[in-house]
């Protein structure tokens, strides 16, 4: 198991401490070398890590977007490559809310506890297990639903090895404190036993309405408890990260009195839970969201890493008290990748690559490859919503996206387009059909034309997207990829993105049941020069 004791993990219940558990010696940082965050950008909340190894694995909430939970994978900390996600479809049980999963270690398997909103009933913790970290996983359900809702999620052994699930129960959905509560389980890990016992709640002043994202570390003679309080989300977020510290995991605790020890800066905002995980060397990095200062709400609380350090009075500190730090040196001394040049699909695999995502409640069917995605939308959709949708998250607030839509392919009353979207309520987007390039925006469900231009004829037409400042959108369309004519004026989309989550873009089909659209390719390219 991950949690406690220098990153431990349970071996046929032997505990092994990190630095040691591979048999291969300690690697030194270069301190030459150096990275940058984010180190995962775009929209990646409430990120959870381990090491297996040699090598980091890592997961992410992922709200109302499917697949659920993406699956990161890393050798050096600061490069991550996206390799699937820990539920390929909807788990069965739950509806929606599907955040904080915490990846772990627990005897020889691997264990993902995450939060769902059960089918007519609360948010509730759950879990899915799998044989190596990558998956696949196959979903156990809740553990504990209680009435004012259960999440984040996290497994720890005590001082005599026991392991532990701790939540936090979502009083501030009712107006209540919100407990971090502690229950033994079984030898599984797919359930609880014995009796739940409350570690603390919020009742200071900077945590606001919520104590939540529990992690704890063992390190020395105590525990530590890391936690967020406060606002995490929206324009009005003021999430910063606290801790507490225990001889034994029950209590008492006692939190640190130079809380919060990160919270924002000029550069980043709203920083909180993360997970921390021990390299080769013994050194201790949390890996934690945070919103860009500038644009952060359009492109999502990505994923930043910084190191901990334990001073002389025993406390841990994080970029010396100075909020989220922009980078230093490389963990372990490889160079970090230059900043992330974009994402292109020319539609060549018949597998989807990791990265693409639909809403939740809306999984479309497709088929793909030799330079072909057909998306087919849902048979009884409901009325007024797309039939399908197809979306990547945004890695910046300046970028230019681009699709080739088969519009010859269109049938009658489909049309096909490029968005940028919130969510089934909230987007605008350019589109093709009916021989029409039609510009539209969505407004709490509210569909409105914004412009309408005759379409070149042209069996192909590809559509663009331009954006500044994440909410600042340009729309054209060209038959040829050359020539580009503008449709509509410019259009500002500031209340686009959920109060939780950011904007993507988005491959669009509307239209009748089993609505279906053929598109050829899709670019998107962060920071895009000026574009006449």
């Amino acid at each position: 198991m991950k949690r406690c004791n220098f990153m431990p993990n349970v071996l046929g219940g032997l505990l092994v401490a990190a630095s040691v558990f591979t048999g291969r010696p300690a690697l030194a940082a270069d301190s030459t070398v150096g990275y940058t965050n984010p180190v995962i950008p775009g929209d990646h909340p409430d990120p959870s890590i381990i090491r297996v190894g040699k090598d980091y694995w890592a997961t992410a909430t992922s709200s109302e977007w499917g697949p659920e939970f993406p699956l990161l994978h890393s050798t050096d900390l600061v490069n991550w490559e996206q390799t699937g996600a820990v539920f390929p479809h909807r788990p069965f049980w739950a509806v929606g809310n599907f955040w904080a999963p915490e990846i772990t270690r627990f005897q020889e398997r691997f264990h993902v506890y995450y939060v769902g909103r059960a089918k007519n009933g609360p948010l509730s913790v759950a879990v899915a297990v799998a044989d190596q970290p990558g998956g696949p996983y196959v979903d156990h359900g809740p553990l504990v639903s209680q009435p004012a809702g259960s999440i984040d999620p996290v497994v720890c052994l005590d001082e005599k090895d026991e392991p532990y699930l701790i939540w936090k129960e979502d009083g501030n959905s009712v107006k209540k404190p919100t407990p971090l509560w502690a229950q033994p389980l079984d030898e599984t890990g797919t359930k609880l036993i014995g009796e739940r016992k409350e570690l603390f709640h919020n009742d200071t002043d900077w945590e606001g309405a919520v104590v939540e994202g529990p992690f704890v570390l063992r390190h020395g003679d105590w525990f530590y408890l890391f936690y967020s309080g406060a606002g995490c989300c929206g324009a009005g977020c003021n999430y910063a990260l606290g801790v507490a510290r225990s001889h034994a995991l029950l209590g008492p605790w006692e939190k640190n009195p130079a809380n919060p020890i990160l919270k924002a800066n000029d550069h980043w905002k709203c920083p909180g839970h993360g997970s921390i995980v021990t390299d080769e060397s013994g050194r201790f990095w949390l890996l934690y969201h945070a919103y860009a200062a500038q644009g952060g709400l359009f492109t999502g609380r990505e994923a930043l890493l910084d190191e901990v350090k334990f001073g002389a009075n025993g406390w841990p500190t994080i970029d010396a008290d100075q909020g989220p730090s922009s980078g230093g040196s490389a963990p372990l001394g490889v160079p970090q990748k230059p900043a992330h040049s974009g994402f292109r699909d020319e539609f060549k695999s018949t597998q989807m690559l990791p990265g693409w995502e639909w809403p939740q409640n809306n999984e479309p069917t497709f088929r793909l490859g030799g330079g072909k995605l057909v998306l087919v939308g849902q048979t009884g959709h409901p009325a007024g919503n797309f039939a399908a949708v197809l979306a990547r998250a945004t890695l910046a607030a300046d970028y230019l996206a681009t699709t080739v839509v088969a519009a010859e392919a269109l049938g009658p009353g489909v049309t096909a387009g490029l968005s940028a979207f919130g969510d089934s309520q909230n987007a605008l987007g350019l589109s093709t059909g009916g021989g029409k390039l039609t510009l539209w925006r969505r407004d709490h469900g509210r569909r409105t034309e914004l412009a309408q231009l005759e379409a070149p004829a042209s069996a192909r037409l590809f559509l663009r997207l331009t954006t500044t400042e994440g909410y600042k959108f340009k729309f054209a369309a060209s038959p040829d990829g050359q020539h580009w004519t503008s449709v509509g004026d410019d259009v500002l989309g500031k209340d686009l993105p959920p109060w939780d989550r950011s904007l993507r873009v988005a491959l669009v089909v509307e239209g009748k049941d089993q609505a279906e659209a053929r598109f050829d390719s899709f670019e998107f390219t962060p920071a895009p020069k000026p574009v006449h």
